[in-house]
Formats: C-alpha cells, sequence, structure tokens
C-alpha cells in the first residue's frame, strides 16, 4: 500500500534539503515542494498566519512510520506538523515504484 506525508517548511530551501535527505537514505520515493502556501494557525495561544512551502512526500507504507519520525528529527520547527496516512487507492505501477524502496538495486 502506497503513503503520503504532508509537512509545511519555512522555506524552500530547507524543504529541497531534507527531501533530498530522505531520498538519499530511501525513505521517500518523491517530494513534490508545492507552491508558498498561506498558513493561519493559533501558536502558543496566539493566533497567527505564515507563508510556508508545503511538501508532499511519497512513500510505502512499511516505511510510513520511520518517515515520519525521521522527518520530525530533521525539521527545523520545534513542534512541526507532520501527517501521514496511508492510501489504499493507487494503480499498480505506482505501488510497485513506491514498495520497491525498502528492496536493494
Amino acid at each position: 500500500m502506497s503513503a503520503l506525508i504532508y509537512a509545511p517548511f519555512p522555506d524552500r530551501g530547507t524543504a529541497r534539503a531534507i527531501a533530498s535527505k530522505l531520498l538519499d537514505e530511501r525513505l521517500i520515493a518523491c517530494a513534490n515542494i508545492l507552491a508558498p502556501v498561506e498558513s493561519l494557525f493559533v501558536w502558543e495561544g496566539q493566533r497567527d498566519s505564515a507563508e510556508e512551502i508545503g511538501v508532499l512526500f511519497k512513500t510505502d507504507e512499511k516505511l510510513l512510520d520511520q518517515a515520519v519520525e525521521r522527518l520530525g528529527t530533521l525539521h527545523p520547527y520545534d513542534t512541526p506538523a507532520i501527517l501521514g496516512w496511508r492510501c489504499d487507492a493507487a494503480p499498480r505501477a505506482t505501488r510497485e515504484w513506491l514498495g520497491s524502496l525498502g528492496s536493494e538495486d
């Protein structure tokens, strides 16, 4: 089964660097670095907003927990909003591509 992880980053350079690290570690197969997003949030009791760079990471379900944990250690925010979920619908080619992450080339 496929899995996705979403996380916002403070800037594009940080997003790229962390995505590259996760690719090198074979915890993800792809990272889609999205256009800037406007985030509205409550932090430490105060309402705030920020422009962030969203990233959607593609992985295999067997690596999801490990990838989320590693992303949490690499992320520059003290409390990053990292969300991961298993996807129950994907074409066979996508499932095979993501499923090959755990195997050696």
